[in-house]
């Protein structure tokens, strides 16, 4: 069955740096896009990056912009997202999810805690 598992979180200090993996199976990840969410602590799930099939086109919630890139390797199977010079408010549980604006499928979500 189609499943997606993300790793890579944990705990940094502010202007630190993460890298989260997903890591895609049960489907022909090659012709879907991606998308990475973030649930802060007791607020809503939000949008934060997401990358076309093929990985041509990306596009990012303004508050990431330039300080995160979004990227696949169709190859592995894989979705990454690479966080830089974060900050505590990007504390959240991240989770990765398969399409562009709609999402069938998704992964169990990754906690990343940026404190000092």
């Amino acid at each position: 069955q189609a499943q997606l598992v993300e790793s890579g979180g944990g705990l940094v200090q502010p202007g630190g740096s993460l890298r989260l993996s997903c890591a895609a199976s049960g489907f022909t990840f090659a012709t879907y896009a991606m998308s990475w969410f973030r649930q802060p602590p007791e607020k809503e799930r939000e949008l934060v990056a997401r990358i076309s099939d093929l990985g041509v086109r990306t596009d990012y919630a303004d508050s990431v912009k330039g300080r995160f890139t979004i990227s696949r390797d169709n190859a592995k199977n894989t979705v990454y997202l690479q966080m830089n010079s974060l900050k505590p408010e990007d504390t959240a549980v991240y989770y990765c999810a398969r399409g562009w604006s709609a999402y069938a499928i998704w992964g169990q979500g990754t906690l990343v805690t940026v404190s000092s």
